[in-house]
């Protein structure tokens, strides 16, 4: 497969870019810099030099190319009002409309779970994000793409275990960013799941018997 990943500097988005490249698959995104590009270069990632704030739908749409899906991981964090906006809200946005211009079908968005840290006070950025991020998941489930939507718990940078538990329903807890990317891969070598938002927690079920179960009879 070809995928661009927005996102790909990110922590989910780097990982997954090394798993996908384990498969042997093809991996485009996007770096803001030079020499950001020259070191996705290296470890054979096509990446072109754009930031996703300013670029156009048109810019963004010769971006992605001809590719197989896109997965959007990139993402504020909490931060400013203005990042986040840029970045989760309008970024998601205008990937949306340039995903249409460069006929790709398949579109993937990493979320949030709309529960996470709600025991704690989170201040107004992040109750803000938390808006924005669902926002988005509105406006990617009401489009005409092959979208998927997943919202892992709260993401650790603890080693991966290869077992996850995976529904349209789970409980808010915390996960490893390495099990995530590997249930992102999964994922997207799964043609049968589309239009559908699941959710993602530690767990105990392989990885790809989790997908498995998430294939609509």
């Amino acid at each position: 497969m070809d995928i661009f990943i927005v996102g790909i500097t990110g922590g989910i988005g780097g990982l997954l870019a090394e798993e996908l490249r384990s498969r042997g698959d093809t991996v485009h995104g996007l770096a803001r810099r030079d020499d950001r590009q020259a070191d996705l270069a290296a470890r054979g990632v096509n990446a072109r030099v754009g930031d996703i704030a300013d670029m156009t739908v048109e810019q963004l749409a010769a971006a992605f190319g001809h590719v197989d899906a896109i997965v959007f991981s990139a993402g504020s964090n909490g931060g400013s009002r203005e990042v986040t906006t840029a970045v989760d809200g309008d970024g998601v946005v205008k990937a949306i409309k340039a995903a249409r211009l460069a006929d790709v079908e398949r579109f993937v968005l990493v979320s949030v779970l709309p529960e996470s840290w709600r025991e704690r006070d989170l201040g107004d950025e992040v109750e803000y994000y938390f808006a924005v991020k669902k926002g988005a998941d509105v406006a990617l489930s009401r489009s005409d793409l092959n979208w998927l939507i997943l919202r892992p718990s709260l993401l650790l940078d603890d080693p991966g275990t290869g077992s996850v538990s995976l529904g349209p329903a789970e409980l808010h807890g915390e996960i490893a960013r390495e099990d995530v990317a590997a249930t992102l891969a999964e994922l997207l070598h799964e043609p049968r799941i589309g239009r559908q938002i699941l959710e993602l927690n530690t767990g105990s079920t392989p990885i790809e018997e989790a997908v498995r179960a998430n294939v609509r009879s």
